[in-house]
This record gives structure tokens, C-alpha cells and sequence, in this order.
């Protein structure tokens, strides 16, 4: 789908980490600050027990599951907005994302210094946001300068637009992110070709330490308290914990060392789906005895363009698409089974493809 999800962060509080237990690239990590000079980019696959689901009853040859793509950015520091640690550089590079999961420290490591003297999670959050806001204020005021350049003609379109930029620009100067103000959607037309930052879509995942992965700590108590009533959601994740978590070669070993942990799953397969959910995509399956496979959609997708998602000639031959629900194929226990029930739909090319839906595409071409 040509999405991506950015992780960022202040220096030294372990995303990089993070990135290597979801990612199929390594990226080095270090304990000292700036030692990063490009971003890391990695393909992650979905979590998803429904491909494991269709695969148990199908029994096909290979399972493909869905993916997209994870940046990891270099840590960044005050000062980013302006150069600092080449952080301008690293800002270009959020620009390019479609959402941001925003890892925040909250262990304490005596061994790890934290580049501001000591842990705040809140601050930290506050640092990384205000470079952010700081570089907006700048995209802002310059479209708002050639807008008044074009009202100066008489027209009103940029008059409209200078309204809206300034009361984004009032915003930003207020300290606040743009994804926290009410807009309607005429007004992100407006700011659609700015690439903006603080209007992408935000996780904040707490990395604590192992003992704290359960329930979280003070410091992500902090962080529930700062974002309480703003557009994010938080995630409680101990990196090192995963780290040895994704070392393991088998789901037994896995499995029991979740369970030693108080964990039913890996908190990174939270983080990825999460992530899915705020780029706001969704899966369908195509199952057969070669290869059951999740692909990954925009919601609100029609059949004919989920179908060139498969490929561009099944959109443009498309002529129908057979239809299952997973819930039904699971309960009924097999395609024969679901057609017997009357629970196989035929739809058109203007079907709206809900997640999780099983389609088979019939096209011509």
C-alpha cells in the first residue's frame, strides 16, 4: 500500500531495539547518543490469528501474511528543528511517514544515561513534540506568506485558506499539535500538501523495564496522566524483555517465557497492530490449497480495487468476487460448507470489503 509508520523518540531510549523485534532488517544499536546518521528501513508482517485460522482448515503449501512498512528515525534532541544532531534531516524523513509511534523512556538505568540528566517521560515527550510543532510553525507561516501574495489578486479561495493557516499557526504557537484541533474536511485540504507533523496519527509506547511489563511503572502512570483527553493511544512495552523474546527459535520457548513474564503475547505484536489500525488499513484473505494469504487494504476499499491490490489485471478485468466471512468459514469448517449454508455472497464491483473477508475474484481480461 506504499504506507509507513515512523518510530521516533528523543536519543538513547531504546527504539532501534524495538524496530529489530518487528522488523526483517537488523539495525545496529548503540548506548551512545547521535551515533545514528540515516533512518532505518523495515518490513513488518501483521500479527493476525486469523491467517493461522484459514491455514489450519486449508492446509495450503505456503501462508503469506500482510505487511507494511516500519521507519526507524534517529533518536532526536532540543534543538532538532534547527539542525541539532542532524536533526533537520531526520524531521525530512518523519515528513515521509503516514503515522508516528513515539517511543517514550520510562526505566531507569544507571549504566544508560539519559542525554537530559535524568528520566522524564513527560518532558521527554515535550522536547520531541515542541521540534516538531516548531518546524510546522515554519511550513505554516511560509504557505500562509504566498497566500496573501494570491488574496492581494482578489481571489477568495486563498482568503479562506489564510483563516484556516492562521488558526493552525495560533495553535502551534499555543504549544499544541494539529492533530489535537477540530478541523473539518475541507480544512485539511488545505494543509494536505504540507506534509505536516503533528497531524499524523500518534502512539506513545511506555519502554519499561522487565519487571514492569506487566502493569507499567510511575513514569508510564506519568505518561497516562499528560495524554489524558488527547488523540493518542499508549502502549506499555519492555524492549529488552522482547528483544529476548524475538532470540527464541520456537513458539513453546516463546510461549513459556510470556507466560514467566505475566504476558499472553509479545507487546510488539500490540505495537503492529495498533499501528495497522491507525494507518487505517485492514486485511482480506485469498485461500487455496498453494497459499492462504492476508493483503492489506485502506478501509472502505471496493472489491474491484481490492482485487488490484492482488494484482492490476484483476481490477481491470474484474467481474465479480465471491465472498466468505471468516467467522462463518471458521464455524462451518470449510468452503463447501459455507456455499451449503447460503453464506457465500456474490458481489459486485462496488462492495465495500469488510476485514477479514475471504474473497475469491472472478475477472477477464
Amino acid at each position: 500500500m506504499g504506507l509507513k509508520c515512523g518510530i521516533i523518540g528523543i536519543t538513547n531510549i531504546g527504539k532501534t531495539t524495538i524496530f529489530n523485534c518487528i522488523s526483517r532488517t537488523r539495525a545496529e544499536t548503540s548506548r551512545e547518543a547521535f551515533s545514528a546518521s540515516r533512518s532505518n528501513l523495515g518490513v513488518v508482517e501483521i500479527p493476525d490469528n486469523r491467517l493461522d485460522e484459514i491455514s489450519r482448515l486449508v492446509k495450503p503449501a505456503k501462508v503469506t501474511p500482510a505487511t507494511m512498512e516500519i521507519v526507524d528515525i534517529p533518536g532526536l534532541t532540543k534543538g532538532s528543528s534547527h539542525g541539532e544532531g542532524i536533526g533537520n534531516r531526520f524531521l525530512a524523513d518523519i515528513q515521509q511517514t503516514d503515522a508516528v509511534i513515539h517511543v517514550l523512556r520510562c526505566f531507569d538505568d544507571d549504566s544508560l544515561p539519559h542525554i537530559e540528566g535524568s528520566v522524564n517521560p513527560v518532558r521527554d515527550m515535550e522536547i520531541i513534540d515542541l521540534e516538531l510543532q516548531v518546524r510546522d510553525l515554519e511550513i505554516v507561516e511560509r504557505k500562509i506568506e504566498r497566500m496573501e501574495k494570491a488574496a492581494k489578486s482578489g481571489e477568495k479561495e486563498p482568503r479562506r485558506a489564510i483563516e484556516i493557516l492562521q488558526r493552525l499557526k495560533a495553535h502551534l504557537e499555543n504549544f499544541q499539535n494539529i492533530r489535537d484541533i477540530e478541523m473539518q474536511e475541507g480544512d485539511r485540504e488545505v494543509i494536505s500538501d504540507l506534509f505536516l507533523l503533528t497531524v499524523k496519527p500518534v502512539i506513545y509506547v511506555c519502554n519499561v523495564d522487565d519487571t514492569s511489563a506487566s502493569y507499567g511503572n510511575k513514569y508510564v502512570q506519568q505518561v497516562r496522566e499528560a495524554l489524558a483527553g488527547k488523540q493518542a493511544g499508549i502502549l506499555v512495552i519492555a524492549g529488552r524483555l522482547e528483544a529476548d523474546i524475538a532470540e527464541l527459535e520456537t513458539t513453546e520457548e516463546r510461549m513459556e517465557f510470556l507466560e514467566d513474564a505475566g504476558l499472553d503475547e509479545p507487546g510488539v505484536n500490540k505495537m503492529i497492530r495498533a499501528a495497522y489500525v491507525m494507518l487505517n488499513l485492514q486485511s482480506f484473505f485469498t485461500a487455496g490449497p498453494k497459499e492462504v494469504r492476508a493483503w492489506t487494504i485502506r478501509k472502505g476499499m471496493t472489491a474491484r480495487q481490492a482485487a488490484g491490490v492482488i494484482h492490476s489485471d484483476l481490477e481491470r478485468g474484474f467481474i465479480r468476487a465471491e465472498v466468505m466471512k471468516f467467522y462463518d468459514f471458521v464455524s462451518l469448517g470449510s468452503e463447501h460448507a459455507v456455499k451449503e449454508a447460503g453464506r457465500m455472497k456474490l458481489e459486485g464491483k462496488d462492495y465495500i470489503v469488510d476485514d477479514g473477508d475471504i474473497m475469491y475474484i472472478r475477472f477477464n481480461v
